[in-house]
């Protein structure tokens, strides 16, 4: 079995997609969340997700830790650790120092670093990351609040965060194939070696390269590229029930751009981001009262910022991204729990986690995929309730998201 430590919610779903797209039977576990023999057994893969993107080196580490030491207690034969395809971490992140943890625990010597994601535009090329046509740094998220990323080279963006040598393999070794690529992994002096990876192509040379390997670490897109278990696809359903929501933390221009899309169809509300910071019961009260009053059939959008001048971060001297996402994460409890919603797409990262942590979930079944690296699943909520959710990193997905996500359910 194949077992991955993504540092995020969405990013392990995204992971799981990718998986599931190459003939695994995959699930993703919520943080120590044990699924137990009888729902491990038959699984080719089981990502464990936790909530460490942005959490202090030490914390990282120790999570992840914990998820390393039950992934190999549940037989897992290779560790996957995953996380942003735009490296999401600064000189003070943790990438670093959880695959320190994870190579020696491991005894790796040599750890392929391979963030890309061609289908969503992340690519490398010499050792520089690009989104789209730019360079990392010249992208959006050089202004993004948490990890801003003012540098573009994988190597330079890793080295202030490891003890250890970081080495690049680029596109001409890449296109001489698996064989070529595996022996530049053996040679290289040092102990992460960044791989180039422009397209498709480039990610299935990469994934027969590494397939004996005892950790690999990247982006969802490494996970295309490993060679399929060939066994058969599992079986999914969504569970009961029609009433829907889409819940919106995130504040990117992807997510601003799904919104106002949205917001020619269906309903929609902004977060009073005062109130949820001074009165966030009252806040709550709100959603979920206006989440009821709409008509039946609508997917009601409950969003942060839906453009550039709603973005707040301070209130009172207070930071709003936190009180959002507490307001968010106990409104989808009343809502389901209280309302019957048992259809909730959720955008961001860090809202993803918090929700799935409200609603008590432990294992989320991967169901059809949506758009790159967006899924629906469906999981049993600690209230007893079985809901599908699609949980959505703040970059992904067409402009239509949020009114087409639901024709996969149908």
């Amino acid at each position: 079995m194949l077992g991955a430590i993504a540092d995020d919610f969405t990013g392990a779903t995204d992971l799981a997609i990718m998986l599931r797209r190459n003939g695994y039977r995959v699930a993703v576990a919520i943080e120590e969340h044990d699924p137990g023999a009888s729902a491990r057994t038959g699984l080719d893969a089981l990502v464990i997700a936790l909530k460490t993107r942005t959490a202090p080196a030490g914390d990282a580490v120790a999570s992840s830790r914990g998820a390393l030491d039950r992934l190999r207690s549940w037989g897992a034969e290779q560790i996957y650790v995953k996380y942003c395809s735009t490296f999401d971490s600064t000189d003070e992140g943790n990438i670093g120092p959880v695959l320190d943890m994870v190579s020696e625990e491991l005894g790796a010597e040599r750890v392929v670093v391979a963030p890309a994601l061609p289908a969503n535009g992340r690519t490398v090329y010499h050792g520089h990351l690009f989104v789209g046509g730019d360079l990392l740094e010249h992208s959006s998220m050089r202004h993004h609040p948490l990890t801003p990323m003012t540098r573009s080279r994988v190597a330079d963006l890793l080295r202030p965060q490891t003890r250890y040598a970081v080495a690049e393999i680029h596109h001409e070794t890449v296109r001489q194939g698996p064989q070529a690529v595996r022996a530049a992994i053996a040679a290289a002096p040092a102990r992460y070696v960044v791989v180039d990876t422009i397209d498709d192509e480039d990610l299935r040379v990469l994934g027969a390269a590494v397939a004996g390997s005892t950790l690999v670490s990247g982006g969802s897109g490494l996970a295309c590229g490993l060679p399929s278990p060939g066994t058969t696809a599992d079986t999914w359903s969504p569970g009961q029930g029609a009433s829907r929501v889409v819940l919106c933390g995130s504040a990117s221009a992807t997510t601003r751009r799904q919104i106002a899309a949205a917001a020619r169809t269906q309903p929609v509300r902004r977060i009073d981001p005062a109130t949820a910071v001074r009165d966030p019961e009252k806040e709550i009260d709100a959603i979920t009262q206006w989440v009821q009053a709409q008509p039946a059939g609508t997917a009601p959008v409950v969003y942060a910022a839906g453009e550039q001048a709603d973005l707040v971060h301070e209130v009172d001297g207070r930071p709003v991204a936190p009180a959002v996402e507490h307001v968010l994460a106990r409104a989808a409890r009343r809502l389901v729990g209280q309302a019957g919603i048992t259809r909730l797409l959720i955008a961001g990262g860090e809202t993803s986690g918090a929700i799935v942590r409200a609603l008590g979930i432990g294992l989320l079944r991967i169901g059809p995929e949506i758009a790159t690296g967006v899924c629906w699943s469906s999981a049993d909520t600690a209230g007893g309730e079985t809901v599908a959710l699609a949980l959505k990193s703040g970059n992904f997905g067409p402009d239509h998201l949020f009114t087409s996500a639901w024709d996969r359910l149908a």
